[in-house]
C-alpha cells in the first residue's frame, strides 16, 4: 500500500475555505435536491467515499430506499418529480460534459423549475461534489458517516 496525501494537513486552510464553501453552497438550495444530486453526480463519477456518505445523509433525512435505489435509473423511476428530474438532466449534462450529452434540453428543463438564482446554485452544487468525487478519490479518502471521521482509505 501506498502512502496517502492527507489534503486536510498538507493544505489547511485552503481545505478550511473549501469546506466551508462546499457547506454554504450545500445549504443554499433545499436538502432533498442537494441530497439527489451529491448522490447522482457521485455515482457518474465513481466516488464510493461520497456516495457511501451521501446516502447515508439522504437516509437521516427520511429520504427513501426506494428513490435512492433508483437514482441511477430516475429516467424511468415514477417517484421523482418533475423539478427533482430537472435538476437530475441538469446533473447529468454538467458533469457528463465530454460526453456531448444535450445541453439545451437540460437548461430549458431546469429554466422551468428552477429560477436563475436557483439555477446558479445548483449549479454551484454539483461543481462542489464533482471537486470533492475528485479529492476524494485522488487522495483515497473514506468518511465513515456514523463517525464523521476522515481516514485514508484502506485500498491500495
Amino acid at each position: 500500500m501506498t502512502d496517502k496525501t492527507d489534503i486536510f494537513a498538507a493544505e489547511p486552510e485552503l481545505m478550511r475555505q473549501w469546506k466551508q464553501l462546499s457547506t454554504n453552497v450545500g445549504h443554499s438550495i433545499d436538502p432533498v435536491t442537494a441530497a439527489l444530486v451529491m448522490i447522482r453526480t457521485s455515482q457518474i463519477n465513481g466516488c464510493a467515499n461520497c456516495i457511501n456518505m451521501h446516502t447515508a445523509e439522504a437516509r437521516a433525512q427520511d429520504e427513501t430506499e426506494q428513490r435512492i435505489y433508483l437514482l441511477s435509473a430516475w429516467r424511468d423511476a415514477p417517484c421523482y418529480s418533475d423539478r427533482e428530474r430537472a435538476a437530475l438532466g441538469w446533473t447529468e449534462a454538467l458533469t457528463r460534459l465530454s460526453e456531448g450529452h444535450a445541453m439545451d434540453s437540460a437548461k430549458t428543463a431546469l429554466a422551468e423549475h428552477f429560477d436563475p438564482e436557483e439555477q446558479v446554485r445548483l449549479t454551484l452544487m454539483i461543481n462542489i461534489i464533482a471537486g470533492w468525487n475528485r479529492l476524494a478519490t485522488g487522495f483515497g479518502l473514506w468518511i465513515e458517516p456514523v463517525r464523521g471521521k476522515v481516514t485514508p482509505s484502506q485500498a491500495a
